[in-house]
């Protein structure tokens, strides 16, 4: 006699398709009360289900259709909006599409009637039930709500803005009322700015003014994205309001001004470091947020190589000497140094941060934070530390002789320094370092570890799929066509988990100039950054393209990223 699924248990089923063992079944029978779930949930829990292979076997024993990913791309919110949102997030619903005299609905459990009934009742149309993963439903209902959401709050913003003609001479607009009163429309607009950064996980907000309408985008995953675009008309009240929260000069408009705001949500603390800078068209803010919240990073999650990790972790616990982690501004320069401070940290020392700003909290660990404007500078914190006692000490950034020199005093007295400098790579740090005004000898004495490092986007684990690069990108990343032939290319083809980006979190890489006996050598005769880099590559340094290269390999990232944000050398 034949399987037949449609008469068997989900679990024959899934014994039958070899997707599950009987052993896996009967853990997961014993465990699905604990977890509340059904048994093919509880599978995919205890990580021996994936939530592809679960739809296949539901699609197989109840016989609806799989939603495709492509479907949920793109829908109308207007027919999505036809679920109230509270009933779409309790039963795991949501509307994609009218088809002839009814709905049809993506679920989790396309056989709950009684959903099925009150959906009727909801819509007062028939409803054709497909069916969907849960992880798939949770991103798809929050990220068209969330549009919901988001635009009904800036039409009534919009909606309740007075648009003014005005003189060039005049203040654009009166915010006296607006600052006093928290339903005025454009301090609506700007909470919610703020807020849907915030739960985006935004680094930046950028409101910039163009010829018609206001832009305002967030960095998130270090690429920038459009969010919504406010009629120009709201502009001037937007800086006026930023303005006033960050204590600057609201009749101020033709120069630049940097401030700050510290917010509290009912998610975390934020710091908001405010930018405002004069163009052609108007005033643009870039605010950048800064989590206030406990520092939640470990070296194992930083992205680490495992034989870097081994040179890197030997070198933090050696008791006197400097290292420097160097790259651009967002290369994740910060969270390295932080990481490896809760790495090294104990009792027995005494660690003491100096930074512009306090990015991360670390418990048990003195942090100071630099306020120029009372005389509190970079310099004036360092002196102040030497009194202090200290074993570690970690400077924000070296930006001037003055910073180094102390940096390199503390170091030759058998403190071990941590900091940051803007380079490109390990080698060129070096060469800053005495372009600064520091002797050879003293940067050849002291330096323990050059890391340079950047950020580099993950192809999304829920839409990656198979690439073939184009003979450009196969010459552009430095490969030969016969070594191209041998690497699986992944890409992300864009998924509701992603926000369509393909991209999914990222990591680093890393560069690991380690200072032996040969490189101090060529400093102290002050050789180029060249000749370092020579020496440091024979010794066995893999340079950030290398290191690219071997998350590329992986799969972890893509050959387009490689190629955005590495040089050959």
């Amino acid at each position: 006699m034949s399987f037949n699924p449609q008469f068997a248990r989900i679990g024959e089923v899934l014994i039958h398709e070899q997707l599950a063992t009987e052993d896996q079944i009967k853990e997961a029978l014993i465990k699905q009360s604990n977890f509340g779930l059904k048994i093919g949930e509880t599978l995919i829990k205890l990580g021996y289900l994936t939530e592809k292979e679960l739809l296949s076997v539901l699609h197989m024993q109840l016989g609806y259709e799989i939603v495709k990913d492509s479907e949920l791309m793109d829908l109308d919110v207007r027919i999505v909006a036809l679920v109230p949102e509270p009933f779409a997030n309790e039963n795991r619903v949501i509307a994609i599409r009218e088809e002839g005299d009814g709905v049809v609905v993506a679920m989790a459990d396309p056989e709950n009637l009684t959903v099925l009934d009150n959906l009727k009742k909801l819509i007062n149309k028939n409803i054709k039930p497909l069916l969907a993963g849960d992880s798939v439903l949770h991103d798809t209902i929050e990220k068209y709500y969330k549009s919901i959401r988001t635009t009904t709050q800036v039409e009534d913003a919009v909606g309740g803005f007075d648009f003014v003609a005005i003189d060039d001479d005049e203040n654009e607009i009166t915010i006296s009322q607006a600052s006093t009163d928290a339903d005025a429309p454009i301090v609506k607009l700007v909470n919610l700015i703020i807020n849907e950064a915030i739960k985006s996980n935004a680094t930046d907000i950028h409101i910039e003014p163009l010829t018609k309408h206001t832009r305002i985008r967030f960095r998130v995953d270090g690429a920038l994205r459009e969010v919504m675009n406010p009629p120009i008309g709201m502009h001037a009240g937007l800086i006026s309001i930023v303005k006033v929260m960050s204590k600057l000069n609201i009749a101020e408009r033709r120069l630049p001004q940097d401030g700050h705001i510290a917010l509290k949500t009912s998610m975390k603390s934020v710091d908001v470091r405010v930018s405002i800078t004069p163009t052609v068209l108007g005033e643009k803010i870039v605010m950048r947020l800064l989590d206030k919240g406990d520092f939640g990073f470990k070296l194992t999650t930083l992205g680490f190589e495992e034989e870097d990790m081994v040179i890197f972790k030997k070198i933090i616990h050696r008791p006197y000497g400097i290292i420097i982690v160097s790259g651009p501004t967002g290369s994740g320069k910060s969270t390295s140094l932080h990481a490896a401070l809760k790495e090294i940290q104990d009792i027995e020392s005494n660690i003491i941060t100096v930074e512009d700003p306090v990015e991360y909290r670390l418990e048990g660990i003195t942090q100071i934070e630099t306020k120029e404007q009372i005389g509190l500078t970079f310099g004036a914190a360092l002196r102040s530390v030497m009194r202090q006692d200290p074993d570690i000490v970690l400077l924000g950034e070296i930006r001037d002789e003055e910073t180094a020199d102390i940096a390199i005093k503390f170091s030759l007295t058998g403190h071990l320094v941590f900091s940051t400098l803007h380079a490109n790579d390990a080698p060129a740090t070096v060469t800053r370092l005495i372009d600064i005004g520091i002797k050879p000898f003293l940067v050849g004495s002291s330096l323990s570890l050059v890391m340079a490092q950047r950020l580099m986007r993950k192809v999304c684990n829920h839409c990656k799929t198979d690439y073939k690069p184009t003979d450009q990108e196969i010459s552009d990343c430095g490969l030969t066509p016969e070594e191209a032939a041998k690497i699986q290319f992944k890409i992300g083809s864009g998924c509701v988990h992603c926000d369509n980006t393909g991209f999914s979190g990222r990591i680093g890489i890393f560069e690991l100039l380690t200072v032996d006996a040969e490189i101090r050598r060529l400093i102290y005769e002050g050789a180029n950054q060249d000749l370092i880099r020579e020496a440091a590559l024979h010794a066995g340094m893999r340079t950030l393209h290398d290191a690219a290269m071997v998350k590329m390999k992986k799969g972890v990232t893509s050959v387009r990223e490689v190629i955005k944000m590495t040089v050959v050398e």
